[in-house]
């Protein structure tokens, strides 16, 4: 599993959110919703410290991450953070992982 946040999504985490010193930007499942590969689940983001991280990323000293808990949302899937300037909000893109 990869985590790539484009230098876009970066800045609109960095201006809408600006988590604090020693915290960073969370990515989870939750119920109700759709992404491309999940049916009734969405992507989740919170501000939070890392605890049992599985993938981490960080730019620009800001932290991107997902945590062990969270590892079957993303199983078999790179995760691609990306900015949409229509809506003015992250889109999340999966990628199959190569076998």
């Amino acid at each position: 599993m990869e985590l790539t946040v484009t230098e876009a999504a970066q800045k609109w985490f960095k201006t809408e959110v600006d988590p604090p010193e020693h915290y960073g930007i969370r990515f989870f499942g939750k119920v109700y919703g759709k992404t491309e590969v999940h049916d009734g689940f969405s992507i989740g983001m919170s501000v939070e410290q890392m605890e049992h991280p599985v993938k981490e990323t960080m730019i620009d000293g800001m932290q991107f991450f997902i945590e062990e808990a969270d590892e079957w949302f993303f199983k078999g899937y790179d995760l691609l953070v990306d900015y949409d300037p229509v809506l003015d909000e992250p889109v999340y893109h999966f990628n199959k992982q190569e076998s």
